[in-house]
């Protein structure tokens, strides 16, 4: 879509004073911590699980789509530097293409956050019945799950300061036990326990393809740093360094962790795991002392995914409230957070994960997985699709200037990518996700008529 001059573009600087200076700003080990604590959340303790049915070509899966994620953070990284403003791929979408496609990213990537909430609330659930059994009574599971999602929420209502704390200290105590399953479960390791290559009867291609749809939730996050950019200090750097940095840790502790599991737990019992590195260390030390304490280990980590998914599902509609593309409650803070955006992600992903355990329907982690695979590319092609008009358009300066080739390169790769994940996820997923999407095209029509509106009042 064209570029036209109808495209109103906020000014960058008051951008730069959206949080007051005596709240504290992300440094750059805080802002990796994001990065990974939103990567390796509720994905890593129980994915191995869910792609276990296609068999062992899932480790293919996710050497492809780890080199597309690594594409994907350089792209927000490059993007970062001349946009260091909260939004991530609404900002990007936005001053590329004009406030619709600015929307669809922003709604899109919304959609994203609470549903993946709602997912990791299900998969923390199946780690503490390790440690109470809660499965057997639907009403504590329920209670359980919006325990752990109203926690964090609670830590975004009390400030970024508290936001910063808990993300550090729960991305620092979920790398012991992960560090164990992944260097430790070398040691114990057995090509007999791997299974079939091929195990769900698809095509290659098809099940590669497959499998990495469910395997991207465990890659959401890598545009977390660029989301959150008005809170990194000196975010023209250390919002490049923090993505590549936090994807790339996060990758290699993955690989390692799948492919340990896989070795350790026998195919058969992986397929119906619901705490698949509990298992795997149970395997390891034998007892069930080992799987308590991953067990506790995955709650922790979950919470802390859920501290920071719970501020990206508050700043992504406060950056586009700020433009006059959400509405304006959303611009409402306090103590540095979009208090009201906190409140709507976190009762919204109540409600889906109330709907999804009473609806008692077979796979919910899958299926809430699949919904957010979709709606989380929209933003990512776009976001792409800005990197690549940028570069055409001779505004190469606005992401790294001198290297242009390579710029293009990459972001055509990370297209690319994007574009085959919308494939895997299925029509189904693909059907939902749409659906949700059309939704947000009457809320923008409905938000552009009243900016209109209140634009005419003004110039009368």
């Amino acid at each position: 879509m064209p570029h036209t001059g109808t495209v109103t573009k906020p000014a960058p600087a008051p951008q730069h004073e959206e949080l007051p200076s005596k709240h504290a700003r992300f440094g750059l080990p805080i802002a990796t911590a994001l990065v990974m604590g939103n990567i390796i959340g509720g994905g890593i303790f129980l994915l191995p699980a869910s792609v276990a049915p296609f068999g062992t070509i899932s480790l293919v899966a996710f050497g492809v789509l780890t080199v597309g994620a690594i594409a994907l953070a350089l792209v927000f990284g490059r993007l970062a530097r001349r946009h260091p403003r909260t939004g991530g791929p609404y900002v990007y979408a936005r001053e590329a293409f004009g406030d619709f496609a600015g929307f669809l990213a922003s709604w899109s990537y919304w959609i994203t956050t609470w549903v993946s909430n709602a997912a990791l609330a299900v998969a923390a659930v199946g780690y503490l019945d390790v440690l109470l059994p809660i499965h057997g009574s639907r009403f504590w599971t329920i209670v359980a799950a919006l325990t752990v999602q109203w926690l964090p929420a609670l830590a975004n209502l009390a400030g970024t300061r508290y936001v910063g704390a808990v993300q550090l200290v729960s991305t620092v105590l979920k790398f012991a036990p992960l560090l164990l399953v992944a260097v430790g479960g070398l040691f114990f390791f057995h090509a007999d326990n791997l299974g079939p290559f091929r195990a769900s009867g698809d095509s290659a291609l098809g099940a590669v393809s497959a499998s990495a749809a469910i395997l991207l939730f465990s890659y959401l996050g890598v545009e977390s740093a660029s989301v959150s950019a008005g809170e990194v200090r000196d975010p023209e750097r250390n919002v490049g360094r923090a993505t590549v940095l936090g994807t790339g840790l996060a990758a290699l502790l993955y690989l390692l962790c799948t492919v340990a599991v896989f070795g350790t737990v026998a195919h058969d019992r992986l397929v119906d795991s619901s705490a698949p590195l509990s298992d795997a260390v149970n395997a390891m030390f034998g007892g069930t002392w080992g799987g308590t304490a991953v067990a506790i280990a995955a709650i922790v980590s979950m919470l802390g995914a859920l501290n920071g998914w719970t501020l990206l599902s508050a700043q992504t509609p406060y950056a586009a409230a700020k433009d006059g593309l959400f509405p304006a409650v959303f611009t409402k803070k306090k103590r540095g957070t979009p208090t009201v955006g906190v409140l709507v992600a976190v009762t919204l992903a109540s409600i889906l994960t109330v709907y999804n355990y009473t609806a008692g329907s077979a796979g919910v982690f899958e299926t809430l997985v699949l919904v957010t695979t979709f709606t989380a590319t929209v933003p990512y092609l776009l976001a792409t699709a800005a990197q690549i008009y940028f570069l055409l358009s001779g505004q190469g300066h606005r992401v790294s200037g001198p290297r242009l080739a390579r710029d293009m390169v990459l972001a055509l790769a990370a297209f690319g990518f994007s574009l085959w994940l919308v494939g895997g996820a299925g029509y189904a997923a693909v059907y939902q996700g749409v659906l949700f999407l059309f939704v947000g095209v009457l809320v923008y029509a409905w938000m552009a008529a009243r900016k209109k509106r209140v634009a005419g009042d003004t110039t009368d």
